[in-house]
């Protein structure tokens, strides 16, 4: 299956350009900087692989070019991921000798990376590494790199269960004001679009996400990362834009170097099922999860990749895309076939995501396989005991709850499902706000809308509705319930402007959809009063 790559405009055909445009000067020799330079600049586009290829090229250039040492350190820190190979890392380090010829600022990143792979565990270590890049950027203001690093560390000491956005904000001004310097910056645009991942402050990262793939083109990540600022815009066409860009940018590297398609970026394909999910198209959607299939079976028993010390199995997001195919088609009867797939790892099929869409499936059609699948989420549930307030028990308790209203409901129950549902929605929003696709695949407000209709409580439903569209903004299922709750609450105005904003986000939908059908009837019928 083939995807069009979004258009981008030209740009000069050199190694750094394609990547962007950086000043950093060194103490190393001529011949070995434009390898660093191309390192630092993958650095920026987390383009690891890439980026350790030039680090260890420009070491092999000058093996005294003690900052080439420096970045095959840094290429072994996901900050954004929480991974780390530290191990790799102090290796690299170790070839580092205090009696070589290197500068202040030079010493200050390399004192600073000693930090990050030091002592203590990796949130110490990432915030001893933030604290020592705020003193780089600090002494050496005009430093673009220092200050872009810099922002990206602070970044790096948020995780997923911290409150609030302070740090974020602040690792975002930073990186505005980097790319104010230069435009050109990768690393600029990149964490401005990481620092206001969420719906309130998305807006604010909207010109970095419209620039940061004709920064750095050649950089498959680069092109997928404004996805990320149009997913919380609800701007479908741009996201799905970007993700085929960005998928189609990484099977084609992966090629080009020979790789196993465990290279591929499967992070881009699962973000644009969603967002053709969003837009209605299903049968293109339909093609990515084959597309998915096909690449699990030929992975066959190669499924990891164990370059620089990460695993990532083929099947890596396949729940996630298959969850998300299910509830948004609501193609219920699919849901047990899409997990009996060749080259699906036999743990994964037990796992909580695939039990709560089966279970969600069997609770929609009313079949009484709902109750099982309710017992074994339970199981998880207890197992997950040790940490239930990690982002992913908090997640799954989410999930046990919308299930288990979802069950409730089916049987008319609608008092106890309504109670649950109250209880799931208080759990969603003490969480960090959404970012990407939701990791309940149904979110807990849009659930509660759709239960409270059924109850025949339609005003209620409404504010459910009203919600779930302020955290994911223009998703179709919660237009469409937002639509028909007002319309039985007799707000036909509140009806045709969310049946009509549901026609717009469809504007490119499969032509047979019911709720494209019901969406015009009942304008057109409006337009008639």
């Amino acid at each position: 299956m083939a995807f069009l790559l979004a258009g981008l405009p030209a740009v000069a055909d050199t190694p750094q350009s394609r990547l962007g445009k950086i000043d950093f000067p060194t103490s190393g020799l001529e011949h070995a900087q434009g390898h660093f330079l191309r390192g630092v600049l993958a650095l920026h586009s987390f383009w690891y692989e890439e980026a350790l290829t030039a680090f260890r090229e420009s070491t092999r250039a000058d093996p005294d070019f003690m900052m080439g040492y420096w970045g095959e350190a840094m290429a072994h820190n996901h900050p954004i991921w929480e991974e780390q190979d530290a191990q790799a890392a102090r290796k690299a380090l170790d070839h580092i000798r205090e009696s070589a010829k290197i500068t202040p600022r030079e010493r200050a990143y390399l004192n600073a990376v000693r930090l990050l792979y030091g002592e203590g565990d990796k949130f110490a270590r990432d915030q001893a590494y933030a604290a020592a890049m705020e003193h780089l950027y600090r002494d050496y203001p005009e430093d673009l790199e220092a200050a872009s690093f810099y922002s990206l560390s602070l970044l790096g000491t948020v995780r997923p269960s911290a409150r609030g956005v302070r740090r974020q904000i602040q690792a975002g001004a930073i990186a505005m004001e980097v790319s104010r310097k230069n435009p050109d910056h990768p690393g600029a645009a990149h964490y401005t679009i990481h620092a206001f991942d969420d719906p309130d402050h998305a807006i604010l990262a909207l010109p970095a996400a419209r620039i940061y793939a004709e920064i750095a083109p050649e950089a498959h990540h680069a092109r997928h990362m404004p996805a990320h600022i149009f997913l919380q815009l609800g701007m479908w066409p741009e996201a799905a834009a970007s993700n085929e860009s960005g998928w189609t940018t990484s099977v084609d590297w992966a090629k080009r170097k020979g790789l196993p398609i465990n290279h591929r970026d499967y992070h881009s394909l699962h973000w644009l099922l969603y967002s053709y999910l969003q837009q209605g198209r299903y049968k293109k959607a339909q093609d990515v999860l084959t597309l998915k299939q096909q690449d699990m079976k030929e992975a066959g028993d190669d499924k990891r990749v164990t370059e620089s010390g990460y695993e990532r199995p083929v099947s890596l997001l396949y729940d996630e895309m298959a969850g998300a195919f299910v509830v948004e088609t609501q193609r219920w009867d699919s849901a047990a076939m899409l997990w009996d797939v060749p080259g699906l790892r036999l743990e994964d099929r037990s796992k909580a995501l695939p039990i709560f869409i089966r279970g969600l499936a069997a609770a929609m059609e009313g079949r009484p396989e709902a109750d099982k699948h309710l017992a074994a989420l339970r199981a998880l549930g207890r197992k997950r005991s040790a940490k239930p307030h990690s982002h992913r028990g908090r997640t799954e308790e989410i999930m046990e709850l919308e299930l288990n209203a979802a069950t409730l409901s089916s049987k008319g129950n609608y008092v106890k499902a309504i109670a649950l549902m109250k209880k799931a929605t208080a759990v969603d929003e003490a969480m960090p706000p959404p970012s990407g696709p939701p990791d309940t695949v149904k979110p807990a407000h849009e659930l509660f809308g759709d239960i409270l209709l059924h109850a025949g409580r339609p005003t209620e439903a409404a504010q459910q509705f009203l919600t779930a569209l302020a955290r994911h903004p223009n998703r179709a299922r919660s237009l469409l319930g937002a639509a028909r709750a007002a319309a039985k609450t007799g707000d036909s105005r509140g009806a045709v402007i969310a049946y009509s904003k549901l026609l717009q986000v469809r504007a490119q939908g499969d032509a047979e959809l019911p709720e494209l059908r019901e969406a015009r009837a009942y304008v057109e019928q409006a337009g008639t009063r």
